[in-house]
């Protein structure tokens, strides 16, 4: 018969109780987990719940149409609530730079031909994204998730100003 002393019944209670610590112990659970990772759209990063793009580019443009409204209308602010969170936000991408055959950086916008063939959004409708691992996009037609931190940022690059920004850990196809 195996006597067990209060050591013994101490080091297994701790054992018990510090096992759940460490799944839940944001230093120690590694990768962020599925619940971790918060799904934007892009409505949710305008501050107020005023439409902010223009009547003109709310339905279908006609490219030759484009040139009357090539200014990039103003911003009503950005959103901070979710600075230094992981998220997930659908868009298209227009690709700013390429590492061989694949986008390092890019603009994630929230309709296809944002920034070529029409006027861009108000700079809290584009976020600026980069990625370490190049991706091989489809095209500037193809729909994607984009999964990273995400932060307010206050940037112009050539095609508009963006107002947020995003270091990419994946990017997907978006699944409809």
């Amino acid at each position: 018969m195996v006597s067990r002393t209060p050591l013994d019944r101490r080091s297994v209670l701790t054992g018990l109780l510090a096992g759940p610590l460490l799944l839940t112990s944001p230093m120690l659970a590694g990768p962020a987990m599925a619940d971790d990772v918060i799904d934007l759209n892009w409505e949710d990063l305008r501050p107020d719940a005023a439409d902010s793009l223009p009547k003109v580019l709310r339905g279908v443009l006609q490219h030759e149409e484009a040139s009357r409204v090539s200014q990039q209308p103003a911003s009503t602010g950005v959103r901070t609530d979710w600075n230094g969170q992981t998220v997930r936000l659908p868009g298209y991408i227009v690709p700013l730079e390429y590492k061989g055959t694949g986008v390092t950086a890019f603009l994630l916008v929230p309709f296809v031909g944002a920034c070529v063939h029409v006027p861009p959004p108000p700079a809290n409708q584009l976020v600026f994204v980069t990625t370490q691992d190049p991706y091989e996009t489809a095209g500037l037609f193809e729909p994607v998730y984009v999964t990273g931190m995400f932060g307010v940022s206050s940037l112009s690059t050539q095609l508009a100003d963006v107002g947020y920004a995003l270091s990419a850990d994946e990017i997907v196809p978006y699944q409809f």
